[in-house]
């Protein structure tokens, strides 16, 4: 049996059921289906990450997860001073637009006026935040983060 198994895997799908009526039957119609073809990881990383937006807003805060080093290169978020702090809940205002791009941490944050709902952000995400937001820190997890007013 395995010999058989292993033979059926080391060919495409469409040979692997040569001589099953079902498959020849359906195979043979007009507009049906062919095997699947698999991709490796990289390639489906790479399709999750072209097809999924690159920045997200909620309650006027805008996310990008993990952007490229390239795009962190073009913003210069090394040259950025940097912040930190433990954790703690704290009340805050942005007297000026904000960017930010957190090294370590997570945070829930919560805009003034929006009841329970919040915006977490964590490692690896490039923020924005509204000039003349006011909002509540929620820090969980110890912050550092490099960041630039506007």
């Amino acid at each position: 049996m395995a010999a058989a198994l292993s033979a059926a895997l080391s060919f495409p799908c469409s040979r692997a059921f040569q001589g099953c009526g079902d498959f020849e039957r359906l195979a043979s119609r007009p507009g049906a289906a062919r095997p699947l073809r698999t991709k490796g990881l990289r390639a489906m990383a790479q399709d999750r990450q072209a097809s999924s937006p690159a920045v997200v807003e909620k309650l006027g805060i805008k996310v990008e997860k993990e952007p490229s080093d390239a795009r962190l290169r073009e913003l210069g978020v090394k040259t950025w001073p940097k912040w930190g702090c433990a954790p703690s809940k704290f009340p805050w205002t942005y007297d000026a637009r904000e960017t930010c791009y957190l090294l370590e941490g997570r945070v829930k944050v919560y805009p003034e006026g929006s009841s329970d709902e919040f915006v977490e952000i964590g490692a690896g995400d490039l923020v924005v935040f509204p000039k003349g937001m006011s909002c509540t820190w929620d820090v969980a997890a110890t912050v550092d983060k490099h960041y630039k007013f506007d």
